[in-house]
C-alpha cells in the first residue's frame, strides 16, 4: 500500500511545483502554420507602454453568420497574445443591439460615432435573412478612446474573402490603434502652397484622419522670392511635404528649395497631374474640353529622382463610373455609365503601402515611366492589362460613353501611376550652376523616401451643401474606393520609425467549410458524426456483453 501511494504523492508534487512556476513564468506556443498568432516585435513595442488599464470593447458578440464567428474567434484569440504581453490589457465582446428598445435609433447613434454597420445575408437551410453588424472595436487609454475597423471590404469579394482579409489585417488594426492612444510627440506634415495646390476643402478629410498621427502645417512658396532661407528653415521643421495637384509652374528657385529640403533628409508625397482636363470642364462647355500638358517646370526635377510623368491619359477598360442625365425634361434620369479616363486600379500586394486595399479611383491620370539611376524604384500602382496611354493635346468628349471602346487597342497596360522612390538622395542641382544662395546646402544626403503619384485627385474628397465628405465615397453613387487608406499608408511608412506598417504585409489563410458541401451533404454528415458513434457504441456493449457471459457463465 505505501509503494503505491509514493508515485501518487510524487506526481502530486510535481503537478503542484508546475502550478507555482507557472504563476512566475508562462509560455505559448504557436502551432499555426502562417504563424498568425505571434506577434511582431512592432506589435509588442506597442503594448509595453502601456502602465494603466486598457479598455477594449469588440462589437462581435451575440448571433453572427459563421463567417463573423470566425472573425470574432480569432479576434479574441489575437487580444489574449496581446493581454499576454501586458496584463493592463482587458478586453471584452458584447452586442451593442442586445436589449435595446429603439434599435434603430442606436444604429444611427453608432453610425454618428463613425461605427458603420454591415448587412450581411444569411442562408440557413432554405432561409434567407439579413443580418446587421459592427465590426469594430474601440480601444480606451487615459480617456482616450480609438475606433478599430475588423471587417475588411473589397469589391467583388466573397464573404469568406472578406473574413480572410479581415484577419490577416488585425494586428496592424489593433497595433495602430495602441500607438495611437500613447502618442505624445507626433511628427509634423507640411501641406505646400503657392503654386495653385488642391484647397484646404478638398483635403479635409484626409488631413483630418492624419491628425491622429501628425501636427499638419502650410508651408507657402510665395516667399522664396523675398526670404528663401526663411522658407527652407521652416519647411526643415516639417518630416513631411505634401504637394496635392499644383497647377501653376515651380521656379527654380522654389525647386532648389524643396530638393535642399529633401536632400536634408524631408520626407515628401507629390501628387502631380500632367495634363489639364477634369470633369467640371466638360460640364462647363457642353462636354468636350482639351486636354492640353501642364507646364510645371517639374520634369527635370523628377529625372534626377529617376522618374518621368509623362503629359498623358490612360484610358482602361477597368474603370470607374460618373453619373450623367439622360433623357429630356422631366423625364431625364440620373444614370451611371463608364468613363474610361478614371480607372479603377486593384493593389499588386507587394509592398506595406498598398497590401489588402480596396480598389482605388484614379482621374485623369497620367504614365509614369521609371528611369535607371542610384535610387530604387517601386511601383506600387499600375494600371490593368487592359488599358493604353492617349496623347496630347486632344479633344475630350463626354459623347466618348456612346461608343463602346475597341478592346483591340486596349493592350498596353500596366502603366506605372504610383512610383516609390527610395536611397541615399542627392542634389538634383548637383554639379549646376544654383539659382540662390542658401546656407549650409548639400549635394548628397542621407537615406531618403520619396512617393510620386500622377493625379492630383486622389486626394481630394468630394463635397455636399459645402461640406466635405469622405475620401474615397462617390456621392453620385455612393461607392467606396481604398483613396484614402493607400495615402494613411503611404505616410505611415514614409514617416514610421518602428517597423509598424510592415505588419501589413502578414499573410495568413483561413479555412473554410464548403457551404454547398454543407447543404447537400447535410443527412450523410449528420449520420458519420451522431449515428455512427451510437451504432459503434451498441456494437461494443453487445459485444462486451456476449464475451462476458461467455467467460464468466455457468
Amino acid at each position: 500500500m505505501k509503494k503505491t501511494g509514493i508515485p501518487v504523492l510524487k506526481a502530486l508534487a510535481i503537478l503542484v511545483l508546475v502550478n507555482i512556476l507557472a504563476e512566475f513564468a508562462h509560455t505559448r506556443f504557436d502551432l499555426t502554420e502562417d504563424r498568425r498568432y505571434t506577434l511582431s516585435e512592432p506589435s509588442i513595442a506597442t503594448v509595453e507602454k502601456f502602465t494603466s488599464p486598457v479598455i477594449i470593447d469588440v462589437l462581435l458578440e451575440g448571433k453572427l453568420p459563421p463567417e463573423f464567428v470566425k472573425l470574432r474567434t480569432e479576434t479574441q484569440q489575437l487580444l489574449e497574445e496581446f493581454a499576454a504581453e501586458n496584463d493592463e490589457i482587458e478586453f471584452t465582446f458584447v452586442d451593442p443591439l442586445d436589449g435595446v428598445a429603439e434599435v434603430d435609433a442606436t444604429i444611427a447613434e453608432l453610425q454618428g460615432l463613425g461605427l458603420t454597420p454591415t448587412q450581411v445575408t444569411v442562408q440557413n437551410d432554405n432561409k434567407v435573412s439579413q443580418e446587421i453588424i459592427f465590426p469594430w472595436a474601440m480601444v480606451t487609454y487615459n480617456n482616450r478612446t480609438v475606433k478599430v475597423p475588423l471587417l475588411k471590404n473589397k469589391q467583388g469579394a466573397s464573404t469568406e474573402e472578406r473574413i480572410n482579409n479581415s484577419v490577416q489585417h488585425l494586428e496592424y488594426a489593433f497595433a495602430d490603434a495602441f500607438t495611437k492612444t500613447t502618442l505624445t510627440e507626433k511628427k509634423r506634415v507640411a501641406v505646400i502652397k503657392g503654386n495653385g495646390e488642391l484647397g484646404d476643402i478638398y483635403l479635409a478629410d484626409f488631413l483630418t484622419t492624419v491628425r491622429d498621427y501628425y501636427n499638419i502645417g502650410a508651408i507657402t512658396l510665395d516667399s522664396v522670392v523675398t526670404n528663401p532661407q526663411k522658407v527652407l528653415n521652416q519647411l526643415k521643421e516639417y518630416d513631411l511635404a505634401l504637394v496635392a495637384k499644383p497647377t501653376e509652374a515651380f521656379s527654380e528657385a522654389e525647386k532648389y528649395v524643396l530638393d535642399q529640403y529633401i536632400v536634408n533628409g524631408g520626407k515628401s508625397v507629390w501628387l502631380v497631374d500632367q495634363v489639364n482636363i477634369a470633369l467640371d470642364r466638360l460640364f462647363n462647355n457642353s462636354g468636350s474640353a482639351i486636354a492640353l500638358p501642364y507646364e510645371l517646370g517639374l520634369t527635370d526635377f523628377f529625372f534626377k529622382y529617376g522618374v518621368r510623368i509623362n503629359p498623358n491619359l490612360i484610358s482602361d477598360m477597368y474603370f470607374t463610373q460618373i453619373v450623367l442625365a439622360t433623357g429630356d425634361g422631366k423625364a431625364s434620369q440620373y444614370e451611371p455609365l463608364p468613363w474610361l479616363y478614371h480607372p479603377m486600379v486593384f493593389s499588386q500586394n507587394n509592398h506595406p503601402i498598398n497590401t489588402n486595399l480596396e480598389a482605388i479611383r484614379f482621374q485623369f491620370a497620367n504614365a509614369i515611366d521609371t528611369i535607371a539611376n542610384a535610387y530604387t524604384k517601386t511601383i506600387i500602382l499600375k494600371s490593368s492589362p487592359l488599358s493604353k496611354v492617349d496623347t496630347t493635346p486632344r479633344q475630350v468628349r463626354l459623347s466618348m460613353i456612346d461608343s463602346p471602346p475597341d478592346k483591340e487597342v486596349f493592350n498596353n497596360g500596366g502603366k506605372a501611376m504610383a512610383v516609390l522612390i527610395e536611397g541615399d538622395f542627392s542634389s538634383a542641382y548637383a554639379n549646376r550652376v544654383k539659382p540662390l544662395k542658401l546656407e549650409g546646402i548639400k549635394e548628397k544626403g542621407n537615406t531618403n523616401k520619396m512617393l510620386v503619384v500622377s493625379d492630383g485627385d486622389i486626394i481630394k474628397n468630394q463635397l455636399r451643401n459645402g461640406r466635405p465628405l469622405e475620401l474615397g465615397y462617390d456621392k453620385w453613387t455612393s461607392n467606396y474606393y481604398g483613396n484614402k487608406e493607400f495615402l494613411v499608408n503611404a505616410f505611415n511608412y514614409l514617416l514610421d520609425d518602428t517597423g509598424l506598417i510592415n505588419i501589413r504585409n502578414k499573410q495568413v489563410a483561413i479555412p473554410f467549410l464548403d457551404e454547398k458541401k454543407i447543404i447537400e451533404q447535410r443527412t450523410k454528415w449528420q449520420l458519420l458524426n451522431i449515428g455512427l458513434p451510437v451504432v459503434l457504441v451498441a456494437i461494443f456493449g453487445l459485444l462486451f456483453n456476449y464475451f462476458r457471459k461467455r467467460k464468466y457463465g455457468s
